[in-house]
């Protein structure tokens, strides 16, 4: 008898050992498929029982959580909602999270490992801090600026500091208030509905995720890779351009806005902005060259994040003389971001060297202590520092003398170049008016700020006027937010 009571005892044993088993497979092993699954609402409660994180600007937040006392407790809030959304994006109950609300929802939610005092132990629990901060490089004053500069007009501003990359401003218009999207009820769904077909397209970020054709401002890359292959040496010598100019291998004639562009030099091309000179330059450097200088400013980089992805801005590697010639001239294929062109001036402010741009300065525990920095980001040599120096002087020239003369700061050195982009079919669109500019402080050893300026319906009557009339006066009021002038 004692026999079977002693194997009864050890098969009890044996089914316990398989039960702790089957257990420890489940909660560990398992876990994830169970928490994943749809049907399981508990990690969605769990997500909404506390206060989200806020996003920081100037160091004050501009979001917030509502308490709804409802089974999904904690909703998104955000103050001048529209003026940071973005970078905010939105964090949304119903339909997910985009840009910060999303790259930075581990810390905000409260479930980056990083949060907890003991990290190794939040991973095997999965347990839930209380969410974290993020603390973005924006300046206040610049992101109004431009907010207003653009005044519902539809465009983007993009600013860079370029000793550092931080992104200084992002404002996108039309925009729209996350709050609106951020429950979970009806009249959510009717908001959602009614921004998705809204033909002004008010949540597209125009300044990251929308390509234009730079028009004349890409003008600026352009020269640099004249002077760096060395096709032009002297910025007052001439060039030996034809106006009109026949494009290579075609019958098709390129003519200027302005006049007294045969054959002038580069610092008068651009300062009135030669197409024909522009062009010609482009077809010379060659296409190699060409979209070489053009990757080094950061065109054809499917991978830059900020932390949130960037969309490419493109320069077709395969193309023939004559769509060189048009490349070469911010036309045919060739695409950019608002934030990519203020990359571009950036890299000429910075002496010729380019730093990644990025928006999260740190990242923070509820209490203010520091869980990541941003870190350094190395530069890049984007050209010669000889050939920024000859820019610099160039686009300087663009402001006192040339199309960008509303863009002038007293107390500053501004440099910039106008842009007027033709688009649509047989160039029937209203032209983009485009602006890139840097502006140095008189008491500074440095420029403090690089802008990029795209207005989509603005009024353009010829070339380049648009870009000087509609966009450099954005620029101006960024750059003096940024600048304290």
């Amino acid at each position: 008898m004692a026999r079977y009571i002693r194997h009864a005892c050890a098969f009890c044993v044996l089914l316990l050992a398989a039960l702790l088993v089957n257990a420890a497979r489940v909660q560990v092993v398992q876990a994830r498929v169970y928490t994943d699954n749809p049907a399981n609402r508990r990690a969605t409660i769990a997500r909404y029982q506390q206060p989200r994180g806020d996003i920081l600007v100037g160091g004050a937040p501009v979001t917030g959580s509502l308490d709804t006392g409802e089974q999904l407790r904690y909703e998104r809030t955000y103050r001048d909602g529209p003026l940071y959304a973005p970078v905010t994006g939105f964090a949304s109950q119903t339909y997910g999270t985009t840009f910060l609300e999303h790259s930075e929802d581990g810390v905000l939610a409260g479930t980056d490992a990083m949060l907890s005092p003991l990290p190794l132990w939040h991973d095997v629990t999965r347990g839930r801090s209380r969410g974290g901060d993020v603390v973005t490089t924006l300046d206040r004053r610049a992101q109004q600026a431009a907010y207003r500069g653009l005044a519902g007009r539809k465009g983007a501003v993009a600013a860079i500091e370029p000793a550092t990359g931080r992104v200084l401003a992002l404002v996108t218009s039309p925009s729209y208030d996350p709050s609106s999207l951020s429950g979970n009820g009806e009249a959510v769904a009717s908001a959602w509905s009614r921004l998705i077909h809204d033909p002004e397209k008010p949540m597209l970020n125009r300044a990251v995720r929308q390509t234009y054709p730079p028009g004349s401002t890409f003008k600026v890359v352009t020269a640099a890779a004249a002077l760096d292959a060395g096709v032009v040496t002297d910025l007052d010598e001439p060039t030996r351009s034809p106006d009109p100019y026949r494009l290579p291998g075609t019958r098709t004639r390129l003519t200027n806005e302005a006049d007294g562009c045969r054959d002038a030099s580069l610092r008068a091309a651009f300062e009135w902005s030669c197409n024909t000179v522009f062009a010609k330059l482009g077809v010379d450097v060659g296409v190699s060259a060409m979209a070489g200088t053009a990757e080094a400013f950061g065109f054809n980089d499917s991978g830059l994040r900020i932390p949130f992805s960037v969309s490419p801005s493109t320069f077709d590697r395969h193309v023939d003389r004559a769509q060189l010639a048009l490349s070469s001239i911010g036309q045919y294929n060739t695409r950019a971001t608002p934030l990519q062109m203020a990359m571009v001036a950036a890299a000429v402010a910075g002496g010729g060297q380019l730093r990644t741009p990025y928006l999260v300065e740190r990242t923070t525990r509820h209490g203010g202590e520091t869980v990541e920095g941003a870190g350094a980001h190395p530069a890049r040599q984007v050209m010669k520092p000889s050939t920024a120096a000859r820019l610099r002087e160039l686009m300087t020239d663009v402001v006192e003398e040339g199309t960008g003369t509303q863009a002038a700061i007293p107390g500053a050195t501004v440099g910039g170049k106008t842009g007027t982009a033709q688009h649509g079919v047989g160039n029937s669109g209203v032209p983009y008016a485009w602006f890139v500019s840097w502006a140095q402080a008189e008491n500074a050893m440095e420029p403090g700020v690089a802008v990029a300026v795209v207005v989509e319906d603005a009024s353009a009557n010829r070339g380049e006027i648009s870009g000087g009339g509609d966009a450099a006066p954005i620029a101006k009021e960024v750059m003096r937010a940024v600048l304290g002038l």
